[in-house]
């Protein structure tokens, strides 16, 4: 299974802003600066994630995005099912019914699917965007001290 782009640029724009969590709006232009996503691209992104209620906006000269929740309540399931929809390998693990495969009752490779499709989600429904952060922060320290020398 292949992420597309929107689900890998607006898992990095979200990032970012569990990164400034709490420090005030943050820009579209800082986003798209640091994490090298086109203003364009990230500006459809970020609509689809605030019709979600994952974000909202502050209008204004100091304005900007700003997450909905905690970091630690969204997890990486939560935006890539905004953006990607069913993380399902192949359409018949989406539901139980028979609308994708007629013969999904007596499919052998059916629960193989069905497994990767529960694994896949049973990961990205694990990590939220303060595990990442948590996991970026010793690397940037690792990185800001290196450079002092």
């Amino acid at each position: 299974m292949k992420l597309s782009t929107k689900g890998r640029y607006g898992l990095k724009a979200m990032f970012d802003l569990a990164l400034h969590f709490g420090s005030g709006p943050v820009s579209l232009a800082h986003i798209s600066e640091r994490q090298d996503i086109s203003m364009s691209y990230l500006e459809q992104l970020i609509a689809t994630l605030r019709k979600a209620g994952l974000v909202y906006s502050i209008r204004g000269s100091q304005g900007g995005y700003e997450l909905n929740f905690s970091p630690s309540e969204i997890t990486v399931g939560d935006i890539l099912e905004v953006l990607e929809g069913q993380l399902a390998p192949v359409s018949c693990v989406k539901s139980n019914d028979t609308e994708h495969c007629s013969k999904s009752g007596e499919c052998v490779t059916r629960a193989v699917w069905q497994q990767i499709h529960d694994s896949i989600t049973d990961v990205v429904d694990s990590i939220t965007l303060q595990d990442m952060v948590n996991d970026y922060m010793p690397k940037t320290n690792v990185m800001i001290n290196r450079k002092e020398y």
